[in-house]
């Protein structure tokens, strides 16, 4: 397949290319600095530095969206949050928008989103028709998911994917929980009672492709494992992982503190179901916390 990619030099958009790679499809990525993604992902691909350069997407299969500003890292200021949004929205937008102009349009486009979409849930647990909670993140991830699905019709299939916490080697918000764990000071935020809905890896970029190849698949997806966790027993599994202790808590107070908003991201929690993606006919190789976190820690 030809497909044009967005978002490919983040933690999941490397992974996907390398797996795409290995199946000989040809990629076409939208990038803002092509000499730093060409080192990072190899020079064999082709790249755009900006979308305004196309006119029409006539010769893609697929398009494949993962870009956005990291909702995590930086304090949710007034700017931020636009930035969070715009960097979303804009080019989601500008991607249906070249889907609609086009004359044989990609068969299908695979858009990004986050299980921030449900907001706060407490410990019911959700599926992808379930009701959300109306604050920011849930507002980022509405606006998100709307303007991708204005591109599908008759000839284009639009899916998007409601992503849980990525585990992987390297990257993703698990390197940024390890390092207090390797010290044995790891442990559940407050209670540890809030839920961790969890992807590894490995099977979100074959969700990826099975969406890619599944030509009556359509709308909502979570890609969140099949059995969520609250964060003490996540923690727990990190330790065990580790061969550490994992029992020093981190009061929510002090993320609060820290983080101001964003830290309702990570107090709060969700746990969340994939009963659309299971009912796509996608088998998860990684159905459990222990062997998903042990594939990563202990390899």
């Amino acid at each position: 397949m030809n497909i044009l990619m967005t978002g490919a030099t983040g933690f999941v958009g490397q992974q996907l290319v390398a797996l795409l790679s290995q199946q000989s499809h040809q990629l076409t990525i939208v990038t803002r600095n092509v000499s730093h993604a060409a080192q990072v992902l190899g020079s064999k691909h082709q790249y755009i530095d900006n979308l305004t350069k196309l006119d029409n997407l006539n010769d893609f299969d697929t398009v494949i969206n993962l870009a956005g500003e990291p909702i995590v890292g930086k304090r949710w200021s007034n700017q931020q949050k636009q930035r969070i949004c715009d960097s979303r929205w804009d080019i989601t937008a500008m991607l249906t928008q070249l889907i609609k102009q086009s004359d044989t349009p990609p068969a299908s486009f695979i858009s990004a989103s986050a299980i921030g979409y449900y907001g706060r849930q407490g410990s019911t647990p959700v599926d992808e028709d379930s009701q959300a909670h109306n604050e920011f993140s849930h507002q980022v991830c509405s606006e998100w998911e709307h303007l991708a699905l204005k591109a599908q019709s008759e000839t284009t299939r639009v899916c998007v994917l409601r992503i849980g916490i990525v585990l992987g080697k390297n990257g993703g918000a698990l390197a940024k929980m390890l390092p207090p764990f390797k010290l044995g000071l790891g442990g559940p935020i407050g209670k540890g009672l809030h839920g961790v809905s969890w992807i590894h890896i490995d099977d979100l970029t074959h969700l990826i492709e099975h969406l890619m190849i599944t030509n009556d698949a359509q709308g909502i997806f979570n890609a969140t494992a099949p059995n969520p966790v609250n964060h003490k027993r996540f923690a727990e599994s990190i330790g065990s992982s580790l061969n550490r202790p994992a029992c020093i808590p981190t009061p929510v107070i002090a993320l609060k503190l820290a983080m101001g908003e964003m830290a309702d991201l990570i107090v709060e929690g969700q746990f969340v179901l994939p009963k659309r993606t299971l009912a796509s006919g996608f088998n998860f190789k990684y159905l459990e916390i222990n062997p998903a976190l042990d594939s990563i820690l202990k390899a």
